[in-house]
């Protein structure tokens, strides 16, 4: 099979990249022959074997200077012929049976998804946020959890000004929404894949294409990844550093329950957590940045716990996946696809976000107990090796490509 994928960003800049390149190894690894589009980037993978084929790089996050510069970038937004060229030429050339779409929104617009409808090629879209039923993404507004726009609309998002209090970004990106919608910009894709069940109930309740709805869970490879020999000590973090990752309630917690937190990860809210982390628990959370993936996971093994201590509704965070495969239980909160993963008792606990109490007592009892945390760790592996091997995950996108038709 010949799959091309289509992603703003061809660079592992966040979870939905990392899973875009662990998709495409898996596939090349089965014998599968598989392509990229995206924007050009800086930091893209190199090289690109279409990417004099890709549409300009374009700056959106903070907007670009001049009232010119954003007008463009607000129309690229809504529509980019740059990019339904490319991705037209890239399908004439490559000859995909099926175009795997991603993040496409903002750099590269819905149009890439005319592109293939125009080749006759089939189109997915593997959904890694709520950005078609939320204009920002998130599910938030004013750093609470928000659902104004899944059930009344995206102008919702100008009135709750969800995108950084701002009333002008807000009505920006209600607009593209509204527009896309009444356009049937994503009506070319022909299943929409949800790696939870609770983003695909989302998605159903905004009315978003609820009977092209399919969940395929994320994978991780367990041969890969070691678990843990024996019982390791503290509490791990893996994730950005940004405020509905709710890594300011872990470091309270740390500094309420005394113990030992290593933070893995990047982000523009790092300074301010080291700032708290020195206040409230002064000398014991460790922050190490980006890591690459090996690293990573050694510092996992090293851990007794992970915690997942989000304020949003996450999808499914590779990291509580990984976390397992490494064989440490895992105890986060109960928002989003979260519950679906940790079954307290067994493989981890849930608790309230944004309460560093019940955090520090839920790690308590783990952090006091090595053998039971170890034995928690070891069903969490079991789970994924169950439920989210890669053989399993690959074998339920092809029954969805095969069912998406052009």
């Amino acid at each position: 099979m010949r799959v091309l994928h289509v992603n703003k960003f061809l660079y592992r800049r966040g979870g939905a990249e990392g899973y875009l390149f662990d998709l495409a190894a898996l596939q090349r690894a089965r014998g599968d022959e598989v392509a990229y589009f995206g924007m050009a980037h800086p930091d893209n993978d190199a090289p690109q074997r279409y990417g004099h084929f890709f549409p300009p790089y374009v700056q959106l996050e903070p907007p670009p200077p001049g009232l010119a510069r954003r007008a463009a970038a607000v129309g690229r937004m809504l529509h980019s012929p740059a990019s339904r060229r490319g991705l037209a030429r890239a399908i004439a050339d490559f000859r995909p049976d099926v175009v795997h779409a991603h993040n496409v929104y903002h750099q590269l617009s819905p149009s890439v998804l005319r592109a293939a409808a125009d080749a006759g090629v089939p189109c997915v879209l593997t959904m890694h946020d709520y950005k078609l039923a939320c204009p920002s993404y998130q599910l938030l507004a004013g750093g609470a959890v928000c659902d104004a726009c899944v059930t009344g609309g995206p102008w919702q998002a100008a009135r709750t000004r969800c995108k950084d209090g701002s009333l002008g970004h807000s009505a920006v990106l209600a607009a593209e929404t509204w527009l896309h919608r009444v356009t049937g910009a994503y009506g070319p894709v022909r299943a929409f894949v949800s790696p939870s069940r609770f983003l695909a109930e989302v998605m159903a309740k905004a009315g978003v294409y609820p009977d092209r709805l399919r969940v395929v869970s994320h994978f991780v490879d367990g041969t890969v990844i070691a678990p843990a020999p024996a019982p390791g000590d503290g509490v791990v973090y893996a994730g950005r550093l940004v405020a509905e990752k709710g890594v300011d309630t872990l470091i309270a917690a740390a500094g309420l329950g005394g113990f030992r937190v290593d933070v893995a990860g990047e982000g523009p809210a790092r300074a301010e957590l080291e700032r708290l982390a020195a206040r409230a628990a002064p000398g014991l959370v460790t922050f190490h940045g980006r890591l690459a993936k090996d690293d990573l996971h050694e510092l996992m093994r090293r851990a007794r716990v992970a915690a997942a201590p989000s304020r949003w509704h996450e999808n499914q965070p590779m990291a509580v996946l990984e976390a397992f495969a490494c064989g440490l239980p895992v105890v986060t909160t109960g928002l989003g696809g979260l519950p679906e993963l940790v079954e307290p008792g067994v493989d981890g606990a849930i608790v309230p976000a944004g309460d560093p109490a019940a955090l520090a007592a839920a790690l308590a009892p783990l952090l006091a107990d090595p053998e039971r945390a170890f034995t928690m760790g070891k069903a969490g592996r079991a789970k994924v090796e169950r439920d989210f091997a890669p053989d399993v995950h690959l074998a339920r996108l092809r029954a969805v490509y095969s069912g998406a038709p052009a």
